[in-house]
C-alpha cells in the first residue's frame, strides 16, 4: 500500500496541532499502513488506537506498529468503526484523525481491497461523522482529509452531529492549479464563531518543495 504525499502532509499538519500534542488518547479511523498514527506518535505522548476493516491493511498497520519505537503506545483493532463506536462509546478520545475513503458512486476497481480503501461503501461519510461525534470528548478535535470539492459536504454532515469546523487548509500541488485536498479540523462544541482558512502549496514552479511543505515534513522525510 503506497504512502501518498497528501497523506504525509495531512499527518504532519495534524501532528503540529497543540491539541494533538497535548492529547492523552487518539483514535485513527481507517489506518491503512498506520502512517498517520506513526506520525502523531512522534509528536505526542498519547496512546493511539487505530481502526482498520480491510485485512491486508490491518496486517500492514500491525507490522509497522510492531517495528516502530512507539509500539508500546500503539494498538490496532480489526473492526468496522460503526461497531467500535457502539461497543466502546464510553472510551472518549481527545483527538480523532481520519483519511477516509473518498469516492461515492464512482467506477470501482475489480480489486475488493482497493474499493474498501478508496470508496465509501463500507464507511459512508455520515457513519464516519456519527462515529467521530460519539467517540470524541467535549472540545475534542477531529482531523479529516477530503477532496476539496467535497469539503462543504463533510462540514454539513459533521455539523449535524455537533462537530463544528474551526480550521480549513487547502492543499495545492502547485500555484497554477486548483487545490486537490482540504484538511479540516472540527471541534465537538455547540458552535464556532469563525473558521480559520489557509492554504499550503506543495511544489514551486521548478518542482522543488516549497518552504511551507518542507517545514511540515522536514522531521519525517529522510531526504530533502
Amino acid at each position: 500500500m503506497k504512502v501518498c504525499t497528501d497523506a504525509c502532509l495531512f499527518g504532519a499538519w495534524s501532528a503540529s496541532d497543540p491539541q494533538v500534542q497535548a492529547a492523552q488518547k487518539i483514535l485513527d479511523i481507517g489506518s491503512g499502513t498506520g502512517l498517520l498514527s506513526l506520525m502523531l506518535a512522534q509528536k505526542s505522548t498519547a496512546f493511539i488506537t487505530a481502526i482498520e476493516i480491510e485485512d491486508g491493511a490491518f496486517k500492514q498497520t500491525k507490522a509497522n506498529f510492531e517495528a516502530s519505537p512507539w509500539k508500546d503506545r500503539l494498538e490496532i483493532m480489526h473492526t468496522p468503526i460503526q461497531d467500535y463506536a457502539v461497543q466502546y462509546k464510553e472510551l472518549l478520545y481527545d483527538c480523532i484523525i481520519t483519511n477516509p475513503p473518498f469516492y461515492e458512486g464512482d467506477l470501482q476497481s475489480p480489486d475488493v481491497s482497493k474499493n474498501i480503501a478508496s470508496h465509501s461503501i463500507a464507511l459512508p461519510w455520515e457513519d464516519l461523522a456519527k462515529a467521530a461525534a460519539t467517540l470524541l470528548q467535549d472540545q475534542g478535535a477531529w482531523f479529516v482529509l477530503v477532496p476539496t470539492l467535497r469539503a462543504y459536504t463533510m462540514q454539513k454532515l459533521a455539523a449535524q452531529y455537533g462537530l463544528q469546523l474551526i480550521e480549513e487548509v487547502l492543499m495545492y500541488n502547485d500555484a497554477k492549479h486548483l487545490p486537490i485536498r482540504a484538511m479540516l479540523k472540527f471541534v465537538k462544541q455547540p458552535d464556532s464563531a469563525s473558521i480559520l482558512r489557509k492554504k499550503i502549496i506543495i511544489k514551486n514552479a521548478d518542482q522543488s518543495y516549497t518552504p511551507d511543505f518542507t517545514n511540515y515534513l522536514k522531521e519525517y522525510y529522510l531526504h530533502f
